[in-house]
């Protein structure tokens, strides 16, 4: 049987909580080489006091606003480079990535695995939030395709913010004219996943170029609902399962071969949740 390598990612919803909820057992149980955090909401102090302490490499880019955002990358093996923010569209216009993007080089078998631990704006309509978004997914695509350009193996993960298709959301007619599930918000995703250098038709009607990345989850789900990874505190939408698919493993055509298994590690109950979302592990065959 192959080696694998396991890579998770989960929005941890602030990981002070998260581990008084009870994360640290997950951690200690999941088999996990690489974890892929976002919305950390904490210091190096208490990734440390809550990761370092158990023997993990960490990783981090807190967000430049206190108590806001914040991605980070633990790992059983220390990286071998690592690159933070996504850059900027031109020069008149910044990205704010600040403590929402955090590149991770690994040494994968006899090559070179790149983790990124990705969290995309909620955005809120009419508002500079989703104007932060637009920019931002603008920002993603090209650096898609650098790094689809420069590398084999490449990982996209956490939480993308947008439910793609309608059997990403369960309530999705509900949704169309909100962030998280507006038409030109799912045209990046057709664009992400359409074939390289190909013009690719939106669900908006715009048309584009392909970025040929993969979307892992739906590859190997198939065309089903879900399977969810994120579900709203209100009334009983875990118990019911009325979730949204927003968190992804995104990854380049090469390394779309080498995935053995995935998986949303979905909590056995309400209470036992330490966030409202959940991990999504991806087994990579080394």
């Amino acid at each position: 049987m192959s080696e694998t390598l396991r890579v998770a990612s989960v929005n941890v919803n602030g990981i002070r909580a998260a581990f008084r909820k009870g994360m640290g057992d997950w951690v200690d149980e999941s088999g996990v080489d690489v974890l892929a955090m976002q919305e950390v909401r904490a210091e190096d102090k208490h990734l440390e006091e809550f990761l370092g302490s158990r023997g993990w490499h960490i990783l981090h880019d807190p967000c430049e606003i206190k108590g806001r955002a914040g991605v980070a990358i633990a790992s059983r093996t220390p990286s071998i480079a690592h690159r933070v923010g996504l850059g900027a569209l031109d020069a008149q216009e910044a990205v704010q990535s600040s403590g929402r993007w955090l590149e991770a080089d690994f040494a994968f078998g006899e090559n070179v695995l790149t983790v990124i631990s990705n969290y995309t704006h909620s955005g809120e309509v009419d508002t500079p939030r989703q104007e932060a978004k637009w920019a931002f997914l603008d920002a993603m695509g090209a650096r898609m395709d650098e790094l689809a350009d420069e590398r084999e193996f490449v990982t996209i993960v956490g939480d993308f913010n947008v439910g793609h298709r309608e059997f990403d959301i369960k309530n999705w007619k509900g949704n169309v004219k909100r962030s998280g599930f507006l038409p030109r918000e799912r045209a990046y995703f057709d664009r992400f996943f359409g074939p390289r250098g190909e013009t690719v038709l939106g669900v908006d009607g715009t048309e584009g170029p392909g970025h040929g990345w993969i979307d892992v989850g739906r590859t190997f789900a198939g065309e089903v609902d879900g399977p969810y990874t994120w579900w709203s505190n209100r009334g009983q939408a875990f118990d019911n399962d009325t979730g949204w698919r927003i968190d992804y493993h995104v990854v380049t055509p090469q390394l779309g071969e080498r995935v053995a298994d995935y998986r949303v590690a979905r909590y056995p109950s309400y209470d036992t949740r330490w966030s409202d979302h959940a991990p999504v592990v991806v087994d990579y065959r080394i």
